[in-house]
C-alpha cells in the first residue's frame, strides 16, 4: 500500500484531497503538522512514497513566514527526497500564478518551484509543479481563499459584497478538478512533466462572477435555476451550497390550495422547464384542457389514478389507469385534452413536469372537457 503524506491536510485543498484519498481504502495517508519538528516533517517525508505539498503561507500576520513556510519547508521536503537515493518517489507541489508576480508571495512559491525543480532529474525521483489559480469549492475561507468563498459567504447570509475592478478577468479552478487531477496522477504511471495543469479553466469577470452567485442565491425563492450544463455554474452552485448556514437549509414552499387539494412549483428554468406537484382528493379531477405546443409529464407516486385522453377533433377516449403499485411516467402529447381523476380512497400525490415555465402572457392552456 502506497504511503502518501500531505503538507496542509487541514487547509481547504488539503481537506478535499485528503477526502478522496481516505475512501479509496488505497493508500495510507500521513499528515506534517505546523507542530512537526525539522527532523519529524524528514522522517515523514523518507518514509512516503509519494508527498502532496500543499502547506504554505498565503496571508501570513509576520511577512517573515513566506520564507519560513514556503520556501524553508520545500527545502526540508526536497532534502529529504535526495537522501532516499533507492527509492521513487513522487512530489506534486501546490504553487500558484502568483509564483511570477512581484510580491513577497510570488517570490516565496518561485523560490520554492526553484527548489523542486532541482530535482527533477534524479533517477527515481519524479515530481510536479501546479501553478493554480484561483480555487474555490466547498470548505473554502472567506476573506482568505478566494472571491468565490467571500461572495459565497456574504450573499448567504445578507452581507454586502465588494466589487473592487468589476472587469477583473478571474481564472478559477474548481477543487473537484484538482482532486481529479491529482488522483488521476496519482493512478497514473509516473510522468517526467515537472509543470502540469487542471482543467477545466473556469474564467468570468469579478462582476459576473457576483452575478452568477446571487442568481444562485435568488432561486432558493424564484426556484428559477440557471443553466447547470455551464460548468462554471454547476461548480458555483455546489459552492454556494456549501455557505448556506446550518439553519438556513429549509425554505417552505408557496402552496396553492383549494377544494381539489394543494400545489406548489418544485423548481423551474427556461432550459428545462418547470416541476410542480399536486395532491388531489379522492373523486375529484384535474385538468380538462389542452395545449398547442406545451407538453406535460404526469407521475402518479401515491395513490391510484386514471388519465384520460381526447384528441380535440375526435370523439374517443383513451384511459390510461395509473397507481403507485406499478409508477409510469405519462406524457401528455399536444392537441389531446386530457384530465386526471383520483379513483382511489385517498389523496393521490402526483409528480408534474412542463417543457416549458408556465407565462400567464401566453399560457398555451385551452379548457375543454375531455368527457362530453
Amino acid at each position: 500500500m502506497q504511503q502518501i503524506l500531505i503538507t496542509g491536510a487541514n487547509g481547504f485543498i488539503g481537506r478535499n484531497l485528503d477526502l478522496a484519498l481516505r475512501r479509496t481504502g488505497e493508500f495510507h495517508l500521513v499528515h506534517s503538522l505546523r507542530s512537526d519538528s525539522t527532523d519529524t516533517l524528514r522522517n515523514k517525508v523518507r518514509d512516503a512514497d509519494v508527498v502532496f505539498h500543499l502547506a504554505g503561507a498565503n496571508r501570513p500576520q509576520d511577512p517573515s513566514d513566506f520564507q519560513k513556510v514556503n520556501v524553508e519547508v520545500t527545502r526540508t521536503i526536497v532534502d529529504a527526497i535526495c537522501e532516499c537515493t533507492n527509492k521513487t518517489q513522487r512530489l506534486i507541489y501546490s504553487s500558484s500564478i502568483q509564483a511570477l508576480a512581484d510580491n513577497p508571495y510570488g517570490h516565496s512559491k518561485r523560490q520554492a518551484e526553484t527548489l523542486i525543480e532541482s530535482i527533477a532529474g534524479i533517477e527515481n525521483k519524479f515530481v510536479h509543479i501546479y501553478r493554480l489559480p484561483n480555487v474555490f469549492g466547498k470548505w473554502s475561507r472567506p476573506e482568505y481563499n478566494s472571491a468565490v468563498a467571500t461572495f459565497c459567504y456574504n450573499i448567504a447570509r445578507g452581507l454586502p459584497i465588494t466589487i473592487s475592478a468589476p472587469e477583473r478577468l478571474m481564472e478559477m479552478v474548481y477543487v473537484d478538478d484538482v482532486v481529479r487531477t491529482w488522483m488521476e496522477q496519482l493512478r497514473g504511471a509516473p510522468s517526467s512533466d515537472v509543470y502540469c495543469e487542471v482543467n477545466p479553466v473556469l474564467r468570468c469577470t469579478l462582476a459576473n462572477l457576483a452575478e452568477r452567485i446571487q442568481a444562485i442565491h435568488d432561486m432558493r425563492t424564484s426556484l428559477h435555476v440557471p443553466n447547470l450544463s455551464d460548468r462554471l455554474n454547476h461548480a458555483l452552485h455546489a459552492t454556494y451550497t456549501s455557505f448556506l448556514p446550518e439553519n438556513d437549509l429549509a425554505r417552505s414552499v408557496q402552496l396553492r390550495t383549494d377544494e381539489r387539494g394543494w400545489l406548489f412549483e418544485l423548481t423551474k428554468s427556461p432550459v428545462f422547464g418547470q416541476v410542480f406537484v399536486s395532491t388531489t382528493k379522492p373523486g375529484v379531477t384535474r385538468g380538462n384542457h389542452y395545449h398547442d405546443s406545451k407538453i406535460e409529464r404526469f407521475c402518479l407516486v401515491q395513490g391510484k389514478g386514471l388519465i384520460r385522453f381526447r384528441k380535440i377533433d375526435t370523439g374517443d377516449v383513451i384511459e390510461y389507469p395509473v397507481s403507485d403499485s406499478n409508477i409510469q411516467l405519462v406524457d401528455i402529447p399536444p392537441g389531446y385534452t386530457h384530465s386526471i381523476e383520483n379513483v382511489g380512497e385517498s389523496d393521490m400525490l402526483v409528480l408534474f413536469w412542463a417543457n416549458e415555465i408556465f407565462d400567464p402572457n401566453v399560457p398555451d392552456t385551452y379548457f375543454e372537457k375531455v368527457l362530453h
